[in-house]
């Protein structure tokens, strides 16, 4: 059986949500960023400077596709329980954004390996929508909609019915 990996959902999650710029810019806590959220470019490992030089979004598209090959292995690696792809997404999406180092201490991670149906892991997303020490409303709403992705039964491709 193959790796699972992020869905097309998840991927369309991270992209509204860290949205494109072709330029660097600081990001809501001051780290130099550049299209989708990437921090560090995942083919040279160098920290993206405010001095970079703009990038298409074909470019960004493709780094982060390679940064998400880590935090898919990070994800997995944590995992105690099967998830079905929007779960296993939904994750991926708060990893990316959060690192896993916070995903690996938090009490989501718990909870999701305890019962990864428990109705309690929406509450657990939402501990996490602060950034540099306050309550960042476009978090809340990232992590209402990945808590709402991990909740949504996926479509089998040659059943017709749905997994949660």
């Amino acid at each position: 059986m193959a790796a699972q990996t992020i869905n097309e959902a998840g991927i369309a999650l991270i992209k509204r949500w860290e949205g494109f710029r072709p330029r660097p810019y600081l990001d809501p806590v001051g780290i130099p960023t550049i299209g989708y959220g990437t921090i560090v470019y995942p083919d040279t490992s160098k920290r993206v400077t405010m001095k970079d030089a703009p990038i298409s979004e074909e470019r960004a598209t493709a780094l982060l596709r390679m940064h998400l090959i880590r935090v898919e292995m990070d994800v997995r690696r944590l995992l105690e329980v099967k998830l079905n792809g929007n779960r296993f997404s939904a994750l991926c999406s708060f990893v990316y954004n959060l690192g896993i180092g916070n995903f690996r201490k938090s009490t989501l991670l718990k909870v999701i390996n305890a019962a990864p149906g428990s109705p309690g892991i929406r509450v657990e997303f939402m501990k996490w929508v602060n950034a540099g020490g306050r309550r960042m409303e476009g978090l809340v709403r990232r992590r209402k909609e990945e808590a709402d992705l991990y909740f949504t039964p996926e479509q089998c491709d040659t059943c017709g019915f749905s997994r949660v």
